[in-house]
């Protein structure tokens, strides 16, 4: 983790204090950044994520050298440090850098004394100790609601693959091209269809970016519209579209497709991929309960606590509670049964949330067979090419955990399941 300068770390812990002070997500905390130029803004962010990932390593490195928790600019300060420290980072560069940052600082300026001092003790001792260290952990609360419904043992293997920075995984517009691509890119077809690369450097740069011919989505994110299987010409509603690879890839399938969100600012990017790709899609703003209309297929990614996404959002678990599973279980549902009267007969209906907890997924389907009219699971929707026969529950869905596909590189979380309405 070469550093670039005094304004990307000073950046850094700007987004750090976002994130852990303000609880703001890392994404909507990025305009704190417009006064850097691009690469030092890109650089922020890359160390702020990168921080945030390793919080628990460095934590525990630096209360070896601390007699008493510092005010939390400075700890910060410290944390970005000991990260870029004990991954690789020029120790001289690192610590003159950040013992500039302190001093500069109006109220904690005279700590530079302390940030010198414990820095160059991180500097000489602290790449041993890293390596040693057992993967950051996931807080506590949502450690313990992880681990009972999916054991101990695969916790642990999930926290090991989120301590990793992610592979950048593409879906391309064209399957039948998707060999011919990844050969371009240098990039691994994945069994599900997906491309993967270890390494990206700047996307913007990659071979068919502005041909439209791929766009980022994990491959997890990419099954349930694969798993709706469209057909040209069907009428399709993507129920909560934004950030918009869903619909991207059902109007590559040739579908009339309605992309559908509450915030018209995250539906931003699904405009710019759209122009990007060549694709066509009808975007509408608004309440996805207060909808109408009728469809052959509709795809619901429910608005959910986003466990399974850790990995590529470090920053999730220091913003949402678990205590905010309350209120999205009953939101879910609410938007389930509404999608439902949306669907046409003989339609089909995947629901999908990208969390690692029963209430988000298995429990919300085997709740929903009970009070939706005459709806089925359609279990042969999931027999698509890359899926695991282990992947499948017992009502019929999909789970997808971090730690599948571990050894090259993992893959979000997510539940899903295909309806079909009689």
């Amino acid at each position: 983790m070469a550093g670039t300068g005094t304004g990307a770390r000073r950046g850094a812990a700007t987004l750090l204090g976002a994130v852990l002070t303000d609880r703001r997500m890392l994404s909507d905390s990025l305009g704190l950044l417009d006064k850097l130029d691009p690469p030092d803004r890109a650089r922020a962010q890359r160390l702020a994520t990168e921080t945030l990932r390793a919080l628990d390593r460095a934590d525990r490195i630096l209360n070896r050298y601390l007699d008493r928790r510092p005010p939390v600019f400075v700890l910060n300060l410290l944390r970005l440090g000991t990260v870029e420290l004990c991954t690789g980072g020029d120790a001289h560069g690192v610590v003159s850098d950040l013992v500039s940052i302190t001093g500069a600082h109006r109220k904690h300026g005279k700590m530079k004394g302390l940030v010198n001092a414990v820095l160059r003790k991180v500097a000489a001792e602290g790449p041993s100790e890293w390596a040693g260290l057992r993967a950051p952990r996931l807080p506590k609360a949502l450690r313990a609601r992880i681990s009972r419904a999916w054991g101990s043992p695969a916790v642990t293997a999930m926290e090991a693959v989120q301590a990793s920075r992610p592979p950048l995984d593409l879906t391309p517009r064209d399957d039948t091209q998707a060999e011919a691509l990844a050969a371009e890119l240098g990039a691994t077809r994945l069994p599900t269809g997906s491309l993967r690369l270890a390494d990206p450097g700047r996307v913007t740069g990659l071979p068919g970016y502005e041909a439209g011919q791929w766009w980022v989505q994990d491959a997890a994110a990419a099954l349930p519209a694969r798993i709706l299987a469209v057909t040209p010409g069907e009428k399709v509603l993507d129920m909560c579209a934004a950030p918009g690879g869903k619909t991207l890839h059902l109007a590559a399938a040739k579908a009339q497709v309605t992309a559908l969100d509450l915030s018209d600012t995250r539906m931003t990017r699904l405009r710019e991929n759209l122009s990007r790709t060549g694709l066509a899609a009808e975007i509408e703003i608004g309440d996805a309960r207060a909808h109408q209309g009728r469809y052959d297929a509709i795809l619901l990614d429910a608005p959910c606590s986003a466990t399974g996404t850790i990995r590529r959002h470090p920053d999730l678990p220091h913003i949402k509670p678990v205590s905010e599973l309350e209120a999205l279980v009953p939101l879910q549902a609410e938007m389930l049964d509404h999608a439902w009267t949306l669907l046409a007969p003989g339609g089909r209906l995947v629901f999908c949330t990208c969390s690692l907890l029963p209430e988000e997924g298995e429990t919300q389907i085997a709740n929903a067979l009970t009070r939706l009219p005459g709806a089925e699971v359609d279990r042969e929707a999931l027999d698509r090419p890359g899926i695991e026969p282990s992947w499948r529950s017992s009502e019929g869905g999909l789970r997808l955990r971090p730690d599948f596909w571990a050894e090259t590189g993992g893959m979000d979380g997510f539940y899903m399941a295909c309806l079909r309405k009689p």
